[in-house]
């Protein structure tokens, strides 16, 4: 094993692209929502003569359409250049047909999708498997990566893989749960990127290429004379996938530290209830397993890496002898079919081993549908899934995370059910679409990663309105490597970026008992407690908040900085977390201010600085009455608000 790796804090289309674009040597790209940020990144790493790990800059193509992208990197392909590209969503169904041909053609590449919806009864930018499942005939291995570091560390092993394989790769992670999550991960050294690729395969990928040296025929047409023989000729390449998938991670554990299996198997040895899922439910799934063994329940979860090929004996190997009920979880719909995709893998496998004489004892089986278009998927979900499993009968073609009161397919959950989360310190952002709130809490996220011993985890929610609409920022650290993909519900820190999100927005429930609450208003600390709402008031007594107000606003005025109040709060929340000593936190985040807005000049960068220095000079902690009071007016979104008259009505 090598050194000890290079800790770096980014998001899993980084992670991604940072591994994609050293080692390949032609990426065609056409960005789309959200895999863009791995294609701009290629772009901008090549405009600055970033090199690959054998010397050369890659060349970016950038296309009029993802069709035509897709035909780049056949051509590409086709002259034995190792190329990539990026996708996800409709744009991975527009490249379907150079797909085929790519298979078909036995041409070793790699596609990184961040898996996204597709529009169905509407339109959504959002993450789920439905792409990649719509991909699934095409001949393209599928596997999938559950977090930032195995998006990180899958695209290295399927590069590897594929050269060997020939079997062309599609890469995938969930859009915005794993594409856009800022996490601390292990960087993957370009030394071991050279070990992990066989410079005999990289040749021989070489010589397949079209060549007036070495001419072949090539796109054909067949009559049904040959096109059937020829399509079978294929099956032992697929047959030997998996087994090459594997060698691929066992070598890249003896270069990393880092096991990973095709099939991997977290829970009890003696488990009774089994779920199978990928992608990034994954760590949900394994965190509460673990959790309800810890109380005593026999419950397990299967991990699917490589969904095609797909390899019955592994998955056999993989499950628990004791397991007497199954549950697979896909993140996708088949209308009208028997069921989802992964769901019906299973089912076959179980079957065709029952009926075959292998040593089994045939479980029960139910499938279910969850984290549609990035639907929140919580352990309290989890463990209704495994609740269910303990049932007789058990409901199949389940839905989880939703009420459907149409066909009555969801399951009941308990939504205050959480897992222990002792060590982590946990902070909430209120802000507004470019308010900038979004790009410091990523510096805030950074910052804790990369200047100190803690492990972080940043998630951002907004919707497609995107510039003008609420951000929430989610940011979590601690001694341990953070496991949540999913939002926090109990927060140490809340801070509200723009004050009249206080009448439209219940944030404080978020808020544990002893909690700060950091609020931008144009208050001071003897003014505020009048004008803010009455459940307001009474969420900051019952939980015992500390409450600080910033006129930020006023402060980035007065600098010059009109309505940024984004580093005026970041200031602030280092101040109040703790979590660096003052000096070095306001350093780094001068730091990250340069590097944010170099491209902008010095003049914004000083505003930035100076709104920096003035930040806790306005900072003011509020002294909480022990009892509500007056109080400002009452808007429609709360409890009470058909029993309170406004102020000015009062005065009338």
């Amino acid at each position: 094993m090598s050194k000890k790796a290079k800790q770096v804090t980014i998001d899993g289309n980084e992670a991604t692209a940072y591994v994609a674009y050293r080692v390949n040597e032609v990426c065609a790209i056409y960005p789309i929502t959200p895999s863009s940020p791995m294609a701009e990144l290629a772009d901008e790493w090549s405009a600055k003569q970033v090199p690959n790990i054998w010397g050369n800059v890659p060349e970016i193509i950038e296309m009029q359409s993802e069709g035509g992208a897709a035909g780049a990197v056949h051509g590409a392909l086709q002259t034995g250049a190792l190329t990539t590209t990026f996708t996800a969503s409709q744009g991975l169904m527009l490249m379907l047909p150079n797909l085929y041909k790519i298979a078909g053609e036995l041409t070793s590449a790699v596609l990184h999708v961040a898996a996204r919806s597709l529009a169905a009864q509407a339109l959504s930018i959002f993450g789920d498997h439905s792409d990649v499942m719509a991909a699934r005939p095409t001949g393209f291995a599928l596997l999938a990566s559950a977090s930032v570091q195995e998006a990180h560390d899958m695209a290295l092993v399927c590069q590897a893989a594929t050269l060997k394989a020939r079997i062309p790769f599609i890469h995938f992670f969930d859009g915005f749960r794993t594409s856009h999550e800022v996490s601390k991960i292990s960087l993957i050294s370009e030394d071991q990127m050279r070990q992990m690729l066989d410079d005999k395969l990289l040749y021989a990928h070489r010589q397949r290429g079209l060549s007036p040296d070495n001419p072949v025929v090539r796109g054909t047409a067949q009559n049904p004379d040959v096109y059937f023989q020829g399509r079978e000729t294929v099956n032992p390449f697929y047959e030997k996938t998996p087994a090459i998938v594997q060698d691929a991670l066992n070598q890249f554990a003896k270069l990393t530290g880092r096991q990973y299996r095709i099939f991997e198997y977290h829970g009890a040895p003696d488990a009774e209830r089994v779920l199978v899922i990928m992608g990034s439910g994954v760590e949900t799934a394994v965190e509460t397993a673990k959790a309800l063994a810890v109380a005593g329940e026999k419950v397990g979860v299967i991990q699917v890496r490589l969904y095609r090929p797909w390899a019955k004996e592994a998955f056999l190997e993989a499950l628990p002898k004791s397991a007497i009920a199954i549950g697979v979880l896909d993140r996708t719909k088949e209308p009208g079919a028997s069921g989802e995709p992964l769901y019906t893998d299973v089912a076959t496998t179980l079957a065709e081993a029952f009926c075959c004489g292998h040593k089994l004892t045939m479980p029960r089986l139910i499938g279910g549908r969850y984290g549609l278009s990035s639907k929140e998927f919580t352990p309290g979900m989890v463990k209704a899934v495994f609740d269910e499993l303990g049932k007789n009968p058990m409901k199949n073609n389940f839905t989880i995370g939703i009420h459907d009161d149409v066909s009555h397919t969801s399951l009941d959950y308990n939504a205050d059910f959480s897992l222990n989360e002792k060590g982590t310190t946990q902070a909430v952002f209120f802000g507004l679409g470019a308010d900038g709130t979004v790009g410091a809490n990523k510096n805030s996220i950074k910052i804790i990663g990369e200047n100190t011993p803690l492990y972080a985890q940043g998630y951002f929610v907004y919707d497609s309105k995107k510039s003008g609409a609420r951000t929430v920022s989610h940011l979590r650290f601690g001694q341990q490597p953070i496991r949540a993909p999913y939002l926090i519900r109990k927060a140490d820190f809340l801070a509200c970026h723009q004050f009249n999100f206080l009448e439209k927005v219940e944030m404080l429930p978020l808020a544990r008992k002893g909690a700060t609450f950091l609020l931008n208003s144009p208050y001071g600390k003897t003014e505020i407690w009048d004008q803010l709402p009455r459940p307001v008031q009474e969420e900051i007594i019952a939980r015992e908040i500390k409450f600080f107000v910033i006129d930020a606003s006023e402060v980035a005025r007065s600098v010059g900085m009109g309505g940024y109040i984004n580093t005026i709060m970041q200031t602030c929340f280092f101040a109040l977390s703790g979590v660096l000593p003052k000096d070095e936190a306001i350093a780094q985040i001068k730091k990250y201010i340069e590097k944010t807005y170099q491209k902008r000049g010095q003049a914004v960068i000083k505003k930035n600085f100076a709104a920096v220095d003035a930040a806790l000079d306005h900072l003011e902690e509020v002294e909480v009455p022990k009892k509500p009071g007056a109080s400002g007016p009452c808007r429609r979104r709360y409890r009470n608000r058909r029993r309170c008259l406004c102020r000015k009505l009062r005065r009338l």
